[in-house]
């Protein structure tokens, strides 16, 4: 190995990563940063990265590419993680991983290498991405392969190769963040017993701190969100004041017993204001204007594709299929919804498109009800048919025994039911 690119954030074992490199492998380390939004770049980054020993630092913002090809296409899908996860680190992974081989690529580097450790979900997302973008690379985790230095031994293996490193009070919490969202695991939340510490939360208010309700509109295009109360926004800025707006009203906040990909499960606390709020208002929108069929067949695909992302396979064949297929679905995914922001809660109370299929002259019950009720006994006759011609084979479920009717389920051990007439 001559040159390897490092994924590095700045923090203390990255900076530790570029010194181990260099006198393990006797190689050129290049470092890579990545603005992901978030507070997710460290001041002085660069400077720290040249004082332990790279060759080069490079410092990319990805902002826009984040939220443009990777957050909304996950929006578009609904993709939340069994249900409660809306991938933030998970999402960015790919694209941490394209960067890499890129700048691998164009620094003539035989690997890459990032700070993962051999017990969570993103050293497969890191391997497995770059693997499948480049297979002649090599990958090197550090943290995996036999550095594992505590933060004390960390500290002092810096301080004796004169590496700048921050000094800040040691944090009981594993924290990521970028943009989309904020996690925080170990220390105290091992107990899924515990209720999370205040500390634990850096982005939102508690419900009971939050102000009164406040109402704001959100406008869609495609599925892409492209303004807020009536404004357009670009991406990061939406999501910036959405953010923002979130955590004054304490919403975002998630608590989650997660099954990771290594096999065991991880009690996670996400917050997550901007997402909590567009992935509701998204899917209030696709109610209106989607069929029930497609519908249906999307929370299908909002669940592989969000195991998908979590597996760390965005550039497999099946997660490009799905998603060109969510593109296609999000044609008709244009109009307006209103959210209330309420004491941790985000709640759709509106939602109005110019393709909607909701057709209020046949939904209402008062005058001007354009719905023909006497089809309903065709459609009835037409719907029930095959229950009947299976009671007429088979027999009827229930059966009448003089003054009373009895219903057997064979799936209840054989109990039988009685209703007396």
């Amino acid at each position: 190995m001559n040159k390897v690119v490092l994924a590095y954030s700045g923090g203390l074992d990255t900076s530790v990563a570029v010194a181990w490199l260099k006198e393990q492998y006797k190689a050129e380390v290049v470092t890579l940063t990545v603005d992901l939004g978030g507070g997710s770049l460290r001041e002085g980054v660069e400077r720290r990265a040249l004082s332990a020993g790279a060759a080069k630092a490079y410092v990319v913002d990805a902002r826009e590419t984040f939220v443009s090809k990777y957050v909304w296409r996950a929006l578009q899908a609904n993709a939340m993680y069994q249900g409660a996860y809306p991938l933030a680190t998970a999402l960015a992974r790919p694209l941490l991983a394209q960067l890499l081989v890129e700048l691998a690529q164009k620094e003539g580097a035989d690997a890459v290498a990032h700070g993962c450790t051999g017990k969570g979900n993103d050293q497969v997302r890191f391997d497995v991405a770059v693997h499948a973008l480049d297979p002649g690379l090599k990958v090197v985790a550090p943290m995996r392969v036999g550095m594992g230095l505590t933060r004390e031994q960390s500290i002092d293996y810096a301080t004796a190769r004169g590496i700048e490193i921050p000094v800040t009070k040691a944090s009981p919490y594993s924290i990521d963040v970028n943009l989309w969202g904020r996690s925080c695991e170990t220390g105290v939340l091992e107990d899924p017993w515990v209720t999370p510490p205040d500390d634990a939360y850096a982005w939102t208010v508690s419900a009971a701190d939050a102000p009164d309700a406040q109402d704001i509109v959100i406008g869609f295009e495609g599925g892409i969100p492209v303004s807020l109360d009536g404004e357009m926004l670009s991406g990061v800025a939406l999501v910036e004041r959405l953010h923002d707006l979130g955590a004054q009203h304490g919403v975002g906040r998630v608590d989650h017993i997660e099954d990771r990909l290594v096999g065991i499960k991880s009690r996670e606390i996400y917050e997550a204001p901007a997402a909590t709020i567009l992935h509701a208002a998204h899917r209030a929108l696709e109610g209106l204007v989607l069929s029930k069929e497609q519908l249906r067949f999307n929370r299908m695909v909002a669940d592989e594709l969000a195991q998908i992302i979590y597996d760390g396979l965005w550039f497999s064949a099946l997660s490009r299929d799905l998603r060109t297929y969510t593109l296609s679905s999000q044609r008709v995914v244009s109009g307006e919804v209103r959210m209330r922001l309420d004491h941790g809660r985000a709640s759709v109370v509106g939602r109005r498109s110019p393709l909607s299929l909701y057709d209020k002259s046949l939904a209402t019950y008062d005058e001007g009800d354009a719905f023909d009720h006497a089809a309903a006994v065709g459609f009835i006759e037409i719907f029930g048919l095959p229950l009947r011609v299976e009671a007429a084979r088979h027999g009827a479920v229930g059966k009448h025994h003089g003054a009373a009717w009895t219903w057997t389920d064979p799936l209840l051990d054989g109990l039988p039911t009685t209703i007396s007439s």
